[in-house]
């Protein structure tokens, strides 16, 4: 019950028939007493937002940040569907709200799914009542569990602060190399929390939250149309006593459900860190290891065990970050192989045992500031490709 954990909040998931499996592919988060409440959202940076995206924008900046619900689908990303999506973003909202008693720009929406075909909102509009009449405080595993597309395992966590909780769902498995940008495949998350946080302090903490977690994770240089976390508020635990508790378990709860992302990833075999240190400045850092992390040919490396170091120099080199061929080094788990630029003398079975294991590390030193970033990212196996080698 993570996302419902927080006092004030229900959730509900059935399946409408958008999946052609039948699995459930709509979820509603809302408030208890379906008030809105303070909220904040960070959204994909693609210039190709969908209809969804564009209209959670507009209420939020409608509403000037409050919210009562978010309703969510799957199946459908309702991304590149023109006018007609939109509407259908616009009419989804209008149905849930007419449910619930809130005006229809305090509904959010967001939806993951197929690209580019035609949204059957009608089987939306329909389940909408069902979807609403069966909201609960023990709803969040259905609702966790009916935003997945390609995910194998629903994604839910949660924090209990000093008097307040903080909880969350979220889908990614796919298309992960978020790019979220505060109004400052896919991978969509709802957090919810009791603290007493208006919607200033909210879209900040946010911020700093998806800059730490899902913004550090690169699985396949993709970067979704639908791509958006959405923070909810009610207060009814009162304001956090601590700034610094409040912001880490935001934090927290979006780093976890990261990782979920990162271990339920298409196809992969192994999860590695990219930690890229003295570099001449930390965006230069985040730019190194962002290169090397979505590397086809180091993730092929990776997926065959093989140290094979040139790949790294050669995509650290072409990074855009400031390089110096003669003071880079590059460690495997802690075992230099490559220093100041050529082959280092190292223990070659150590590597092995290294590669060989799921939890992969990876270290360039690039000898030239303090700059300092870690992306997360994993192997490319075949199994991905024969995902991603047809409509999915």
């Amino acid at each position: 019950m993570s996302v419902t954990a927080a006092a004030g909040f229900l959730a509900s998931g059935l399946a409408c028939g958008i999946k052609d499996s039948g699995a459930a592919d709509l979820a509603l988060v809302a408030t208890a007493d379906r008030a809105p409440v303070p909220v904040a959202a960070v959204v994909t940076a693609n210039r190709a937002k969908a209809a969804p995206v564009l209209t959670t924008l507009a209420h939020l900046a409608a509403t000037q940040g409050r919210a009562a619900a978010v309703i969510l689908n799957s199946g459908n990303a309702n991304a590149a569907t023109g006018a007609a999506g939109r509407e259908a973003a616009q009419n989804t909202c209008a149905a849930v709200a007419t449910e619930i008693g809130c005006r229809a720009d305090e509904v959010l929406i967001c939806s993951t799914g197929l690209i580019g075909i035609p949204l059957a909102v009608d089987r939306i509009l329909d389940a909408v009542p069902a979807l609403a009449s069966t909201l609960t405080g023990d709803g969040g595993a259905a609702a966790a569990a009916a935003i997945m597309t390609t995910d194998t395992r629903s994604k839910e966590s949660l924090v209990s602060g000093t008097g307040w909780t903080v909880g969350g769902m979220a889908k990614g498995a796919a298309m992960l190399s978020p790019r979220l940008t505060v109004p400052h495949a896919t991978m969509l998350a709802v957090l919810t929390t009791d603290a007493e946080v208006d919607h200033v302090t909210l879209a900040s903490t946010l911020g700093v939250a998806v800059d730490r977690s899902f913004n550090t994770i690169d699985l396949d240089g993709a970067t979704s149309t639908n791509d958006t976390v959405i923070l909810m508020a009610s207060g009814l635990a009162g304001p956090p006593a601590s700034t610094e508790e409040w912001v880490e378990a935001v934090t927290t709860v979006c780093a976890d459900l990261a990782r979920q992302m990162v271990q339920d990833a298409e196809g992969a075999t192994k999860r590695a860190r990219i930690t890229v240190t003295r570099a001449a400045s930390s965006s230069d850092a985040a730019l190194a290891a962002r290169a090397v992390a979505r590397s086809q040919l180091v993730q092929c490396s990776l997926h065959g065990a093989d140290p094979y170091w040139g790949r790294i120099v050669s995509e650290l080199g072409s990074s855009g970050a400031a390089f110096d061929p003669e003071r880079v080094a590059v460690s495997y788990g802690g075992a230099k192989v490559c220093d100041n630029g050529v082959a280092a003398d190292h223990d070659a079975e150590a590597v092995a045992r290294h590669l060989a294991g799921v939890d992969i590390d990876i270290c360039a030193d690039l000898g030239l500031g303090s700059g300092e970033a870690t992306v997360t990212t994993t192997d490319l196996s075949p199994a991905y490709i024969a995902e991603n080698m047809r409509t999915s």
